[in-house]
């Protein structure tokens, strides 16, 4: 029988005893309250299906974040990539315990958030609305942080995690763009002009191995094998390493690299590489070209070598999942001058 007594200050406070059970207590304003929950929790530990809330609704949104920040994302090849969309997620959610996210407070997040003004206009009055596929990354966030509360943090969600629940925004259309001939010739004597002198040999990797950009810049010297022509990627999206096969060009680049300091085949920050990308597509005359088209361009050009499977390019991708390997096909775009050239 749960124990309730009465505090100096006029609160209820109730604990729960139960043999093979750690104790429960928790506080309330009425004892109504404390009755209530005592009975819910003996009920749950009969059928031995109680689970503590306890650490879950000590724990608020932004306590999670903070440790996400610091014990998670350091380990993680995505990193720095997440700080922006969870400044997002903080400003709403903040302040709420993880243990009341429910999915009635997700939806209401994603339909709050797509009625926001795209912070890139300076009108707010004139700005489109921020894009679904921008709330689904933010979505695919919060529930990244939720998993690893219960993984990584041993905090149990007695609900489960809240954003498997509920309707996410679709995503934006795959995009499409590759560069012709010209356009390419164009950017790389572009990228061969940049300031940033690591530019040029990091491009021409990224479309010689479809390497994401964190990999790519995770990438150590240690991590590269010669003799077996291959490099061993420990920071991936799936948080699976992987090996990756090094064509002719991609081991003539690294080996005329110059060594850093820091280990890295590429020592460079990411928005420090993103800012001379633009610079240079800019200087080439390239509009709407982005650093994760490369990897389009080069699993189609991987592709219309016309000798590789597809689970030999999923295994260069990365790509294992069912829904990962349709995307792998979205990203294998085949010019059509070429197909129609083996048709005869």
């Amino acid at each position: 029988m749960a124990a309730i007594t009465k505090r100096p200050e006029g609160t209820w406070q109730v604990k729960v005893r139960r043999k093979g059970w750690p104790s429960q207590s928790k506080t309330f304003r009425t004892r109504a309250q404390a009755e209530t929950w005592a009975r819910s929790v003996e009920n749950e530990m009969d059928r031995g299906a109680f689970v503590s809330r306890a650490e879950a609704e000590r724990t608020t949104v932004d306590d999670l974040a903070d440790r996400f920040r610091k014990e998670f994302a350091p380990h993680h090849y995505r990193g720095d990539g997440w700080a922006h969309k969870l400044d997002r997620l903080l400003e709403r959610l903040g302040e709420f315990s993880i243990a009341a996210i429910t999915p009635e407070i997700v939806a209401a997040y994603r339909d709050e958030r797509q009625q926001d003004p795209n912070p890139r206009y300076k009108d707010p009055t004139k700005a489109p609305r921020v894009s679904g596929a921008t709330v689904k990354t933010e979505l695919d966030l919060l529930a990244k942080m939720m998993d690893v509360a219960q993984k990584e943090f041993g905090i149990a969600l007695p609900l489960g995690n809240p954003v498997r629940n509920i309707r996410k925004p679709r995503d934006a259309e795959a995009r499409q763009r590759r560069l012709t001939v010209e356009e390419w010739a164009k950017l790389e004597e572009a990228c061969k002009q940049s300031r940033n002198t690591w530019l040029h040999s990091a491009l021409l990797l990224a479309v010689e191995t479809a390497m994401r950009q964190g990999e790519l810049l995770s990438l150590k010297r240690a991590d590269i094998q010669e003799d077996k022509r291959t490099a061993w990627l420990r920071e991936t999206k799936n948080g699976e390493p992987r090996a990756v096969p090094l064509t002719s060009r991609a081991l003539e680049v690294i080996e005329g690299l110059p060594r850093s300091t820091t280990g890295l085949i590429i020592p460079v920050e990411k928005q420090a590489l993103h800012s001379c990308f633009k610079t240079a597509c800019k200087r080439a005359g390239i509009e709407d070209y982005r650093w994760h088209d490369l990897r389009h361009e080069s699993l189609s050009r991987f592709a219309e070598r016309g000798d590789l499977s597809i689970l030999e390019l999923a295994a260069i991708s990365g790509h294992k999942s069912a829904s990962s390997l349709k995307m792998l096909q979205v990203y294998v775009q085949l010019h059509a001058s070429k197909l129609a050239q083996k048709l005869g």
